[in-house]
């Protein structure tokens, strides 16, 4: 065989042996596909992620002055934020709530928060 026969019979062997492992998989059981799904995070890796969200969610409450976020403690469990401390009016809570929930990732937040009023007002 010549080069010029060589090339193109080696790319069709590639491409067929593509295809065929693409087929194998597409036609395999469940078990073979759900092996080469991404393995479970480890609780490190999601004790990282929960951080990072509670950061998150204390940057965008930071970018609102009204909000007193000093004494608002956010908690992230899995997407779901817990949200603990005190606003200096009730009209906060519910931007404090709102700001919460508009931070990616947030897929339910609650709101242990109460209003405490500075001494003397």
């Amino acid at each position: 065989m010549n080069k010029k026969g060589f090339l193109p019979i080696c790319l069709a062997a590639s491409i067929a042996a593509l295809l065929g492992s693409v087929d194998v998989r597409a036609q395999g059981d469940a078990t073979a596909v759900a092996s080469t799904a991404p393995a479970a995070s480890t609780p490190r890796e999601v004790r990282k992620a929960n951080r990072a969200l509670s950061r998150k969610v204390y940057a965008a409450l930071a970018k609102h002055k009204e909000i007193e976020a000093g004494s608002i403690s956010v908690v992230a469990r899995g997407g779901a934020v817990t949200l603990d401390g005190t606003v200096t009016n009730a009209s906060q809570i519910e931007t404090v709530v709102a700001v919460a929930k508009a931070v990616p990732g947030v897929k339910s937040v609650t709101s242990k928060l109460s209003v405490h009023r500075p001494m003397g007002q």
